[in-house]
């Protein structure tokens, strides 16, 4: 298994890079030399402070930037270190020292898990010093881990596009289904609507076909009772006429009877 060469801790005195007098004069040395004493005797918290110290004074100077990122580094900030390097990243010097600087740039990016800031780091080492096998060693770690994340990327975007279009033929379906629902239920009205429509028009064409009473008309009665009415009728006339016939018996009588005195 590749074990990663870490971080090289080479600590710079003030003049290391100096461009000119100028630049050395805004450099607080003693602060510089006080925090290399702390980082050789590994007092790292003390030692931060001395370059901060020598940074107020030249926010720019490499080496107070460069071993502070070194001290970061120790105490596992590995955020803050990559950050202080990458701050005089335009003014370290195209000399065999700033190989070391890119070097350990890399190797922070690499603890942040950015891969390819790593590899551009280690690759600009490499250009200052082509020779360097530990160089070489990270550069290739770095480009296959970035490799790898980009892969790994791929393949869950590949897996969130593939849950998307899933849900999305999910969410189809079930519109499908609902309209095909809604469909069914007004199929189901619209017959029972109908069914409803049918059932009243059969009781209306039953009250049509139905005989109608006219208006002062006499109800119609049976055979028999006409018989009945008739026999009556008869029975009644006949009652009559026997009284009438009755009647002209004893007028018959009355007159005989005066013709006799």
């Amino acid at each position: 298994m590749y074990i990663m060469k870490q971080y090289r801790y080479i600590i710079l005195v003030a003049v290391t890079f100096l461009m000119g007098v100028s630049a050395m004069a805004q450099v607080d040395k003693k602060d510089v030399r006080r925090g290399n004493r702390d980082f050789r005797k590994e007092n790292f918290r003390e030692a931060e402070i001395d370059y901060r110290k020598a940074l107020v004074k030249d926010s720019m100077s490499v080496a107070a930037n460069y071993n502070l990122a070194s001290t970061l580094y120790r105490e596992g900030d590995y955020a803050q270190a990559m950050q202080t390097l990458e701050r005089v990243k335009d003014v370290a010097p195209m000399s065999p020292a700033s190989a070391d600087y890119y070097f350990n740039l890399g190797d922070a990016a690499l603890q942040q898990q950015d891969y390819q800031k790593a590899v551009e780091a280690f690759g600009e080492s490499l250009i200052r010093r082509p020779d360097d096998l530990q160089a070489k060693e990270n550069f290739i770690y770095a480009k296959k881990k970035l490799q790898d994340q980009q892969q790994n990327q791929q393949n869950q975007n590949n897996d969130q596009n593939q849950n998307n279009d899933q849900n999305q033929d999910n969410q189809d379906n079930q519109d499908q289904n609902d309209q095909n629902r809604n469909d069914d239920q007004n199929n189901q009205d619209q017959q029972n609507d109908q069914d409803k429509n049918d059932q009243n028009q059969d009781q209306n064409q039953d009250q049509n076909d139905q005989p109608q009473q006219s208006q002062g008309q006499q109800p119609k009665i049976s055979p028999q009772a006409a018989q009945q009415m008739l026999q009556a009728i008869q029975a009644k006339e006949k009652e009559t006429q026997d009284k009438v016939n009755k009647q002209k018996a004893e007028a018959l009588k009355s007159r005989q009877k005066e013709k006799n005195w």
